[in-house]
């Protein structure tokens, strides 16, 4: 199981409906992408972290382990602001508002990133998906995305034997035995990736399968508290942010 995933399931708001983190995680991330960078995108940023840190209980050094990853993308992208191909200045020269377009975009995306963490870090998937059907998504899509989400921690954990297997047998000695080893992984996780595959299609086929997949979903209801409170948090960010952006008179 990913770091990610064990955390939503350990987590605070566990027991709530979906709707009700959707609200609040989603309803962050459209505002850090509607709302002015500065102070929008600044004020969502901190309270995404507020709110995860704190009524959400996620700790903060697995919260850094998975955000990480999307703030490497968000630097990535906001350097590339900093430069302009052809021009007056030479073929690659520093664009003139390239440090304000590059630190609004790097506000905008890491304050974004943040509301869909604190949706996948209080959300299982294996909440999420078998309530889609009831939500209007074809029941042969949820079906597929379900086989795939497990298959996908089955394979995570083919490649983590096998990777130890050969780190045992001295596979990573060398530069040509690590190739080699790559090697190895690759064509043995594509090899037993078909081979559960073909099982799993024989265990359904044996238990009569009719195209639908039922599992059991834990009880939850919409909290309206919960819901009328997070849009109320909404409103008040997206209120302050066109508070603090009107200049003062």
């Amino acid at each position: 199981m990913l770091p990610i995933d064990a955390a939503a399931h350990s987590s605070r708001w566990r027991r709530r409906h979906p709707v009700d983190k959707a609200v609040l995680g989603l309803g962050l991330t459209v505002l850090a992408i509607s709302l002015p960078p500065w102070p929008g995108a600044a004020l969502v940023l901190l309270t995404a972290l507020v709110v995860l840190l704190g009524p959400a209980g996620v700790p903060g050094r697995r919260l850094w382990r998975a955000y990480r990853v999307p703030l490497g993308f968000c630097v990535t992208g906001a350097l590339t602001l900093l430069v302009q191909v052809g021009g007056p200045g030479g073929f690659v020269s520093v664009a003139d508002d390239g440090p304000l377009r590059a630190g609004e975009l790097l506000l905008r995306t890491s304050a974004a990133s943040l509301g869909v963490l604190l949706f996948a870090f209080t959300t299982p998937m294996s909440d999420l998906l078998p309530r889609l059907v009831r939500a209007g998504i074809p029941a042969a899509v949820v079906d597929v995305a379900l086989v795939t989400y497990r298959m996908s921690f089955l394979l995570l954990d083919s490649m983590r034997r096998i990777r130890e297997a050969q780190a045992a047998r001295l596979g990573h000695a060398g530069r040509t035995a690590e190739w080699r080893s790559l090697a190895g992984l690759g064509a043995t996780a594509f090899v037993r990736a078909f081979d559960r595959a073909g099982r799993l299609q024989a265990g359904l086929a044996g238990r009569g399968y009719d195209g639908t997949l039922r599992v059991l979903v834990p009880e939850a209801r919409v909290s309206v508290r919960f819901t009328a409170a997070s849009c109320a948090l909404l409103v008040a960010l997206a209120v302050l942010t066109l508070v603090l952006e009107r200049p003062l008179t």
